[in-house]
């Protein structure tokens, strides 16, 4: 096989649950090929290559500094607790594996900033788990955004991701323990909503943010289960987020502009995964009644056979690759998105621990 054909050899460090879908992506990805797995425990690692269909050519490693020094390892997705991420994504960059690291990335950008340093020194990619943006979909939804014509101006954001976790969740799961993903409900689904946002607005960071007042809930060791913030830039344009662990699933964006509205009601998992939709309108009005729209809102549907986790393996993996057998640089589009998310989460955190006060992003 012509090494250039040759898959990118991607390594999983750490057996969370999230895993399972990312390592059936790399499977089904025909540009990368499940190299090993890791875990601290080595009968873990044994039990979750078994049964989520491992090659049998995968390695098995019941401690993450073996799978690091693995040569035949290109590439690391590691789906660790947040707390763990600056530590094991900087020593993955030092063997000089490229790395798919989970959202959120980091406590806080500081953290951030100590990882993609460790990264530009060795030259390897790094890119985020936010699958939803590599959806078909999501590239008509740019479309329709920045066209003038058909929708005008960005004026307004509102962009939630809501789930009600059972009891076992809000006791249990290692994104309501402050050790662990202390950013709680912000981190995780707050991580979805404030990318939308940035995705909107072009990737301009707002100037300030501010938590909303009453929107904050937290449990008993003070890790957010419910918040909300409003965001605003120059020339007058606003957002508000809303996540919460405590709420019936919702996913939806909502953009407005002077000339047309965009509606999407999956956009982190659409409802089906072969397809998915999204509604638009353009000059939106009454008829002379005031009883129906003129120019109502119309449905899009886009039909898809790739999960949109298996499109995000491909494109990390294409990277990879042309870092690899081709000499490329990095691309530096993925940390710099990133970095902007991190940085609202931590002035929406920093925003709720200081009784909603408004934090300014200016000159950050």
């Amino acid at each position: 096989m012509d090494t250039e054909m040759q898959p990118i050899r991607i390594g999983v460090m750490g057996c969370a649950e999230i895993a399972r879908k990312v390592s059936r992506a790399i499977q089904l990805a025909p540009n990368a090929v499940i190299a090993a797995v890791a875990s601290r425990s080595l009968e873990k690692a044994k039990l979750f290559a078994s049964s989520n269909g491992y090659p049998e050519s995968a390695k098995i490693y019941g401690s993450y500094e073996s799978i690091l020094e693995d040569s035949e390892v290109d590439a690391l997705y590691i789906p660790l607790p947040t707390s763990l991420h600056v530590e094991w994504a900087i020593r993955a960059a030092e063997k000089g594996k490229h790395i798919l690291l989970e959202k959120p990335v980091a406590m806080n950008v500081a953290e951030f900033d100590k990882i993609v340093l460790a990264c530009e020194t060795n030259g390897v990619q790094i890119m985020d788990g936010t699958m939803w943006a590599h959806h078909p979909r999501t590239a008509k939804l740019k479309e329709f955004l920045f066209d003038s014509e058909r929708f005008g101006q960005l004026k307004n954001v509102h962009s939630c991701f809501t789930l009600a976790g059972d009891e076992d969740f809000l006791e249990n799961n290692i994104r309501v323990k402050p050790d662990l993903d202390g950013l709680g409900a912000l981190g995780d689904l707050g991580w979805y909503a404030i990318r939308a946002t940035l995705f909107a607005n072009n990737f301009e960071l707002p100037k300030t943010a501010t938590a909303i007042p009453g929107s904050t809930i937290l449990n008993e060791p003070g890790v957010i289960l419910t918040c909300g913030a409003s965001l605003s830039w120059e020339e007058g344009r606003t957002a508000t987020i809303h996540c919460s662990f405590l709420e019936n699933l919702t996913m939806e964006i909502t953009a407005i502009g002077t000339k047309g509205m965009l509606r999407v009601h999956d956009f982190v998992i659409p409802f089906q995964e072969t397809e998915a939709s999204f509604t638009t309108c353009t000059k939106g009005w009454f008829n002379k009644a005031v009883t129906a729209w003129v120019n109502p809102p119309s449905e899009h549907i886009i039909k898809t056979g790739l999960p949109q986790e298996e499109c995000m393996v491909r494109e990390f993996a294409r990277l990879v690759g042309e870092i690899k057998n081709n000499g490329a640089k990095p691309d530096g589009f993925w940390p710099s998105i990133i970095r902007k998310t991190q940085m609202v989460v931590d002035a929406v955190k920093e925003s709720v621990d200081k009784n909603c006060q408004q934090i300014s992003l200016l000159g950050l």
